[in-house]
C-alpha cells in the first residue's frame, strides 16, 4: 500500500504542476469556483475573501464560512479552508480567513488578514496581508513566509465586468538557506451576466515560471434555491461541474473537478450570512 501510494504521489508530481504546493500557488477556495473551472477573479461572493479580495467590497453581511477538498480521492492531499467576513459601515469590509493542505507528515497553511472597499458603483480593491506555514515530519521541522497579495474589480459596462489580482508580487523566499521562491501569480478575467440566471466567466492565470492556464465557467439559476455549474481549465486539462443551494442565510457548494489522468477530486463548501447590514 505504501509503494502504491508513493507512486501516485509520484504521478501526481509530473501531471499536475498545482497539487502539492497548494497554499504557495494559490489555489481557487470554494465549490462555487472549482465547479466554474477555478475562474474565480470576476466572481462576488464570500470565497472573494481568498481569491479576490476586491470582490468583498460589495458583501453587506458579517459571514462565516467552511470549504474542504479530497483532492484525486486521497486524504494526504486533503484541502479545508475557514473564513469570516465583516462589513464595517463606512469603513469598508475586514476579513480573516484560514487554509491548509496535506497531512501530519508535510503540510501547509495559510492565514490571511483581508481588506476590501468600494470606490464608487464601479471599481473596488482589496489587500491581504498572508503567513504562510511548512510543517515537514519527522523532525525536518518548519519554514514561515510572510507576503501579500492584491485584487481589483471594475465594471467596464452593464453586467461586463473586469477583474486582476496579483499573488505575491514580491516574489520572497521559501527559506533564507535556499533559492527557492514563493511564486509570483498573475490572474485577470471577465465575466458577464446575460441576466439574473445566466453568468459566464473566463480567466487567466499565469505563473512566472510556468504556462498559462485558461479557465471558463458556466454558472445557471435555475429555480431559486437551485444553481448549476459547469468549467474547463488547461496546464493540466481537467473538467468540472456542480450545484449550489441557498435557502435563506445558508448557502451550500458542492462540485467535482476531474483531471483525465489522476481522476475525481470532489468539494464542498458552506457559507452562513447573519443578519444584514442596517443602512
Amino acid at each position: 500500500m505504501k509503494h502504491t501510494r508513493l507512486l501516485l504521489l509520484i504521478a501526481i508530481l509530473l501531471f499536475s504542476q498545482q497539487t502539492l504546493n497548494a497554499q504557495k500557488d494559490n489555489v481557487p477556495i470554494g465549490a462555487r469556483s472549482t465547479a466554474m473551472g477555478g475562474a474565480s477573479v470576476c466572481l462576488n461572493d464570500f470565497w472573494s475573501l481568498h481569491n479576490n479580495q476586491a470582490g468583498m467590497a460589495g458583501y453587506n453581511q458579517m459571514a462565516a464560512g467552511i470549504y474542504g477538498e479530497n483532492r484525486f480521492m486521497m486524504k494526504e492531499l486533503s484541502q479545508g479552508a475557514f473564513g469570516f467576513v465583516m462589513p464595517v459601515k463606512g469603513a469598508g469590509v475586514f476579513g480573516l480567513n484560514y487554509n491548509y493542505f496535506g497531512y501530519s507528515l508535510y503540510r501547509e497553511s495559510k492565514v490571511g488578514l483581508a481588506y476590501a472597499m468600494a470606490f464608487g458603483d464601479k471599481i473596488s480593491g482589496g489587500i491581504q496581508l498572508d503567513y504562510i506555514n511548512t510543517h515537514i515530519g519527522e523532525d525536518y521541522g518548519n519554514a514561515n513566509i510572510f507576503t501579500f497579495e492584491l485584487g481589483l474589480q471594475a465594471k467596464l459596462i452593464k453586467n461586463l465586468v473586469l477583474g486582476v489580482h496579483v499573488y505575491n508580487p514580491v516574489h520572497v523566499k521559501v527559506s533564507k538557506y535556499g533559492s527557492d521562491r514563493v511564486p509570483v501569480i498573475f490572474k485577470g478575467g471577465l465575466s458577464y451576466s446575460f441576466s439574473d440566471k445566466a453568468i459566464v466567466a473566463i480567466e487567466t492565470e499565469k505563473d512566472l515560471n510556468q504556462k498559462a492556464r485558461f479557465k471558463a465557467g458556466v454558472e445557471y439559476h435555475v429555480v431559486k434555491p437551485v444553481y448549476l455549474r459547469v468549467g474547463i481549465s488547461t496546464n493540466p486539462f481537467s473538467n468540472s461541474f456542480g450545484v449550489g443551494l441557498e435557502f435563506g442565510n445558508f448557502k451550500a457548494d458542492i462540485s467535482a473537478s476531474r483531471h483525465q489522468v489522476l481522476g475525481f477530486s470532489p468539494q464542498i463548501s458552506m457559507v452562513y450570512s447573519f443578519k444584514k447590514r442596517t443602512s
